[in-house]
């Protein structure tokens, strides 16, 4: 099942959105929005999505006709107090949003020190989270958000996993040669969704795309039961969409 690759990435997006934050941080009574395209370099119609989702998850508050100044959001990421709890609520309200948009389990992951890891995740009564049947941290060569975070990783960190981690046979879909995976995870383009097609578990689909900050591997993934996968490739590039205002509250971690 192909995708079409998203013309900008999350992390494209989020390289942009800085840039635009780091100009208004610079204009404590508020900047004008010709004046944000003339010091980011950005098309006016990128900048007013930029500014649009900046808005709308407060990184940035209106002024005047079309001027903005840092709003709150950026302030409480930013600036002293409790940071990972202000970053952890944020995520998970995120998250709680994102289910709701793309009608699937979502799962933030990350891995740490050499482990796969879902930090966080929101399901509901009609969005159930897959079922951890076999151990996320074993199981990374068969699930999307594991081949994601492996795909980020350089060729020997890879195999260092795979030495650590046996290849198993979850399902008749699973891949288990080695060499096939390793190919695989080297040619997957970062601009278009991991998929897991029943290959962790016999009646779940998965998608998976990249939310890397600085030196942190990390993505977001969702889950549907095998009787929506029709749905999977709209809702896996509505996750590609949707990734880029998480990952910017990572990156000003």
């Amino acid at each position: 099942m192909a995708l079409k690759p998203e013309p900008i990435t999350p992390f494209h997006s989020v390289q942009h959105a800085l840039r635009v934050l780091e100009t208004v941080t610079k204009y404590s009574g508020g900047v004008s929005e010709a004046q944000l395209a003339r010091e980011s370099g950005l098309p006016a119609g990128r900048l007013a999505h930029l500014l649009a989702m900046l808005h709308r998850e407060r990184y940035v508050t209106r002024v005047g006709e079309d001027a903005y100044t840092a709003g709150p959001a950026l302030a409480l990421l930013t600036m002293g107090g409790d940071r990972d709890a202000a970053l952890a609520a944020r995520l998970q309200r995120a998250l709680a949003r994102l289910r709701d948009t793309v009608g699937a389990a979502v799962y933030l992951s990350g891995y740490v020190d050499g482990e796969v890891r879902i930090t966080q995740y929101a399901d509901g009564p009609g969005t159930p989270r897959v079922h951890e049947w076999v151990d996320f941290r074993t199981a990374a060569h068969a699930s999307a958000l594991g081949k994601c975070l492996l795909t980020q990783l350089d060729h020997d960190d890879r195999r260092d996993h795979f030495s650590r981690h046996r290849t198993a046979r979850l399902t008749s879909r699973t891949i288990t040669d080695e060499k096939t995976l390793l190919t695989r995870l080297a040619a997957q383009p970062a601009s278009v969704p991991v998929l897991d097609l029943q290959e962790y578990a016999v009646g779940t689909v998965c998608a998976a795309v990249p939310v890397t900050a600085g030196k942190r591997v990390g993505c977001l993934a969702l889950s549907l039961p095998l009787a929506h996968a029709h749905r999977l490739r709209q809702a896996a590039d509505a996750l590609n969409r949707h990734a880029a205002p998480m990952l910017l509250s990572l990156a000003l971690q």
